[in-house]
């Protein structure tokens, strides 16, 4: 694992994507996704809550303490002074992986659902952007959207592993799990045009990560039930699949040379999450 970035370790579909990078790009991203995966896997430990609790505090007074010993931390800093990402979005991904450190974590509405997402996701969605030098206030909100998209996806894919952890982000039934992949799509779509204003060189990879993640909601829709979905194991999107859908995304990138939105055209459903968030801080 030492010779390793989390990013490859457990992000398979992101490390696929993550292939189309630029060499010196991709070292950042995968700094990003370090920070976010240490920070996480404190959440997810089978450690006591308390014990987690004071690790995470650690984690996280490290990084405002600017504890440079941790090379984690220190390229986390890079990245934050060199793309001028706001300390407010950090503050926001720590608070929504901290949340998930409780005996039980349930979250009872669609807003509780859309703000956590955004904060574990939706935050590394707009500091990916801002590594990747996109500058438009729409293209960063669509970020945001893909981030929240992605997060859906995982919430229904791991409906039944979560459960057993006490995680009950969505209610363990069909109906709610397709709802929720539903709610994910208009986010992906939502995503889609403002890809447009990343610079080229970085786009095809941002096409086929958003592809390759949507297709893993398509096969929950297509297990039609809940018993199937239950004897599914964990759904993952096979190679010769991702080969597929990296190819489709080629037409994805010819639809984004001919098509286009202006911004005002491109809906964000970011109503419920500005009840509790001012985004426009996070620009």
């Amino acid at each position: 694992m030492s010779n390793k970035s989390y990013l490859s370790v457990y992000a398979k579909s992101f490390s696929w994507a993550g292939f189309f990078l630029p060499k010196e790009a991709l070292k950042k991203c995968s700094a990003l996704y370090d920070f976010c995966r240490v920070a996480d896997n404190i959440a997810d430990d089978d450690d006591e809550i308390e014990i987690k609790e004071q690790k995470f505090n650690q984690f996280e007074n490290d990084f405002n303490q600017k504890n440079f010993n941790n090379p984690i931390i220190k390229n986390m800093w890079s990245l934050v002074e060199e793309f001028n990402i706001s300390l407010k979005i950090v503050q926001d991904l720590l608070i929504g992986i901290k949340s998930d450190i409780k005996q039980e974590v349930k979250l009872d509405s669609k807003k509780d659902l859309l703000i956590y997402s955004y904060r574990v996701a939706g935050t590394v969605g707009l500091m990916m952007a801002k590594i990747l030098r996109v500058k438009k206030k729409d293209s960063l909100k669509s970020a945001i959207d893909l981030g929240i998209a992605m997060q859906l996806t995982n919430i229904s894919r791991d409906v039944i592993e979560d459960s057993k952890n006490n995680r009950f982000y969505i209610k363990n039934e069909f109906e709610e799990i397709s709802s929720t992949i539903y709610l994910a799509d208009s986010f992906y779509k939502s995503s889609f045009y403002s890809i447009k204003d990343i610079p080229i060189s970085f786009r095809f990879s941002i096409l086929v990560a958003r592809r390759v993640y949507r297709k893993i909601g398509y096969k929950i829709l297509n297990q039609k039930n809940l018993e199937n979905y239950q004897n599914s194991g964990k759904i993952y999107v096979s190679n010769s699949e991702k080969i597929l859908e990296t190819f489709l995304s080629i037409f994805d990138l010819i639809k984004l040379s001919i098509n286009y939105r202006k911004d005002d055209q491109i809906q964000h459903d970011h109503t419920l999450i500005r009840e509790e968030i001012n985004l426009n801080e996070r620009f």
